[in-house]
């Protein structure tokens, strides 16, 4: 029977290690994420992302946060891709792991970047998470080098990026919250790249492969 995931192979990925599972965000795992997010991901006094998207007013979140998601679906092309993928830890919903890119066909690397809900920080899920989706990126994926950012104030991100194998590669301007902010850049290759101790099973990934312009006849 065709599925949703024959039309959009990232929803049909599953990738597993130890009690980690990351796997594409269904419209079910949409609302599960958006209620959890909602429920707080930071410090409503510092902002960590780029984009202020959890500075969303309460009535309009969780709209938001599904079109985000819908968004990515509907904009998602070997040219330009961003897979966001729900995180569980013992089967409960914890965050999103993400990596965006363009042009990946001949550039092979891309951006990081994750949430937690606030009840699951502070115990190392922020790095396992981190590591699986690198694993993923380079031994499924054929990824030659990964980035990520952080801003200079937010020294959580920045050790798991650290604990990961990520160096710092320059530091970026921006204005957030109307201020300027620093943010470091950063650099992960498969040399540095520091593993976590599971081995990945991966669901999906050839059709998946297919999606982004891998392994199709010329």
């Amino acid at each position: 029977m065709t599925t949703v995931a024959d039309a959009l192979p990232a929803l049909g990925l599953r990738v597993v290690a130890g009690d980690l599972e990351l796997r594409g965000v269904t419209d079910d795992l949409v609302v599960e994420l958006g209620d959890l997010a909602a429920r707080g991901v930071h410090d409503p006094a510092r902002m960590p992302f780029s984009f202020p998207w959890t500075d969303t007013a309460p009535e309009d979140f969780l709209s938001s946060f599904a079109q985000y998601h819908w968004r990515c679906r509907a904009d998602f092309s070997p040219a330009s891709w961003a897979l966001n993928l729900a995180v569980l830890h013992r089967g409960e919903v914890v965050g999103v792991q993400g990596v965006n890119t363009s042009d990946f066909l001949v550039t092979r690397t891309g951006e990081t970047g994750s949430w937690l809900g606030r009840a699951h920080q502070g115990r190392g899920l922020g790095t396992a998470m981190r590591q699986v989706m690198c694993a993923f990126l380079f031994d499924h994926l054929g990824f030659t080098e990964i980035t990520s950012g952080a801003f200079t104030d937010n020294p959580a991100s920045l050790t798991v990026s650290a604990k990961v194998g990520y160096v710092a590669n320059g530091t970026v301007r921006y204005r957030r919250r109307d201020e300027q902010a620093d943010m470091t850049q950063l650099l992960l290759t498969p040399e540095a790249f520091r593993r976590g101790p599971q081995r990945l099973e991966v669901e999906g990934v050839e059709a998946f492969r297919r999606s982004i312009g891998l392994d199709v006849a010329g």
